[in-house]
């Protein structure tokens, strides 16, 4: 016996990836939906080898649908979350609204599986920034081995975190720079996001950090350990898939690099290429379609007692976002709701 599922969004770059992904990972579905606004009604959506027309979110009744897997923004899920969980549907949520809210579990499976556990105090479960979920599943593995005190990361992120908007105004003003007259303004980004680097995503806080940076600091202590120091720096790149992110840890017990990389070799999720050759190692571009958290450059940092430095690359709209609530959805069904 499988479940009814629930896609919100589902004409969103997440949502048809969440759709994608639970056809690939055959999740056991009985019936499943496809919910968009109103003025995506009857757009068809592909989920394995069936086409499915999306329908009315504003309009849907929750009612005897178990999972409802949410990728329609902060303000939407504000309004029809809390409908879904009064109709006892459980929303796994890829919004940034729930995150912090202590009663509701914040969820990567291979580092907090158990988390999911506390689903009924609203019946919602968030998924954490992307930044953030392969950072942690990289993390995890090393943290209980020697214990992280710091971590100090600069992550390169996608313009497709910011949705069809980033991914559009990249490729127009690629475009634009080699046809005199056409270049395109930035809309989307606060500057020039072709051959370009900018460091900023999302608001400026009163401390001089985005909210963005914020997020990987709270939402590591959530996940991981609220004693970890995190500081961040986030930075949107002119790639278009796939997340990267240059971390250096410093441990409370040695851990040298060659046991680090065994560790890393057996973690969940981790794929480990670390050659130390030209080549020999992972960049956006091969992530692009994969379920790994890829590790590379894994070497001592000499700098400080008990560091390392690694490089980690993943598929922000896979791991760092749908993958990452098809996952809780197995975990939830397996620990909690029990029918597949």
């Amino acid at each position: 016996m499988g479940y009814k599922v629930v896609v919100a969004g589902a004409t969103g770059n997440v949502g048809r990836e969440m759709l994608n992904i639970l056809a690939e990972r055959e999740f056991p579905v009985d019936e499943i939906v496809a919910l968009a606004s109103r003025k995506s009604l009857g757009t068809e959506i592909s989920f394995g080898d069936k086409t499915l027309k999306t329908k009315d979110l504003d309009t849907f009744d929750f009612t005897g649908w178990d999972i409802a897997l949410f990728a329609i923004g902060s303000d939407a899920t504000k309004i029809y979350a809390p409908r879904a969980a009064a109709a006892g549907c459980v929303v796994i949520d890829n919004s940034s609204l729930y995150r912090y809210d202590p009663q509701v579990p914040l969820v990567v499976p291979e580092v907090n599986a158990e988390a999911v556990d506390g689903y009924k105090a609203k019946m919602i479960i968030a998924n954490p920034n992307c930044s953030t979920a392969q950072m942690v599943v990289a993390l995890k593995p090393l943290h209980d081995r020697a214990r992280i005190k710091r971590v100090v990361v600069a992550t390169y992120q996608s313009v497709s975190g910011a949705g069809k908007e980033g991914i559009d105004e990249l490729w127009d003003q690629t475009k634009g720079m080699y046809v005199p007259g056409q270049e395109v303004a930035p809309s989307k980004f606060t500057k020039q996001i072709a051959f370009n680097v900018i460091p900023h995503i999302d608001v400026f806080l009163d401390d001089g950090s985005t909210k963005e940076e914020w997020k990987m600091v709270a939402e590591t202590k959530k996940i991981l350990d609220k004693r970890i120091k995190v500081t961040a720096t986030c930075v949107r790149v002119p790639v278009f898939v796939g997340h990267s992110e240059a971390i250096n840890i410093e441990f409370d017990e040695p851990l040298d690099w060659q046991e680090a990389t065994d560790i890393l070799r057996e973690a969940p999720g981790v794929l480990v290429i670390d050659k130390r050759e030209d080549g020999g190692y992972i960049t956006p571009v091969e992530c692009v379609g994969d379920y790994a958290t890829y590790v590379s450059r894994i070497r001592q940092d000499p700098t400080v007692d008990n560091g390392l430095n690694i490089w980690v690359v993943s598929d922000n709209l896979r791991k760092g976002a749908a993958l990452n609530a098809v996952q809780i959805a197995e975990v939830l069904g397996k620990r909690c709701l029990k029918k597949g």
